[in-house]
């Protein structure tokens, strides 16, 4: 990433609405990507309960991008997962060395892909909750790795 300097613009850039890509794994965050549709929507949904604390705004859920072109959902959770993970039938998970186009944290509705859920500093979406959901509601189909990974830096 550089210089402190440098990932300050960078951050800077995304809070003026310009994209920023982010490496994976790291200091960051890994990935977790689904299909998105009405079984992901009630994810998204029991997320926002688990992760809602006193004061909290209903969408309480840690960050997720909506890329209804691909028909995705990419969840951002803890660096690190992506070591931990075992393969599921409806969720893929990717961290190092892939990388990843953030919308502009302002872009909350299409057209293109935008904040389902918004990027905060004090949240990521947890794991293991995530999957236990992803089990109970199977959104599918998953995207194959070959292809996510080909499209992660074109994402906004």
């Amino acid at each position: 990433m550089g210089t402190l300097a440098d990932r300050i613009r960078r951050l800077m850039a995304l809070s003026t609405g310009q994209q920023l890509t982010l490496p994976l794994g790291g200091q960051y965050f890994d990935i977790v990507v689904t299909a998105s549709g009405p079984a992901a929507y009630g994810v998204v949904r029991l997320m926002d309960e688990i992760q809602r604390s006193p004061g909290d705004a209903p969408d309480a859920c840690g960050p997720v991008i909506e890329d209804p072109q691909r028909g995705w959902l990419i969840w951002l959770v803890p660096p690190g997962t992506s070591d931990r993970w075992a393969p599921h039938r409806f969720a893929m998970c990717l961290g190092r060395p892939h990388q990843l186009a953030l919308p502009p944290l302002d872009q909350s509705e299409p057209p293109g892909p935008y904040w389902l859920r918004r990027c905060r500093s004090d949240r990521l979406v947890p794991s293991g909750p995530l999957r236990d959901h992803l089990n109970q509601f199977q959104p599918g189909p998953v995207p194959h790795e070959t292809l996510l990974s080909s499209v992660l830096n074109d994402i906004s």
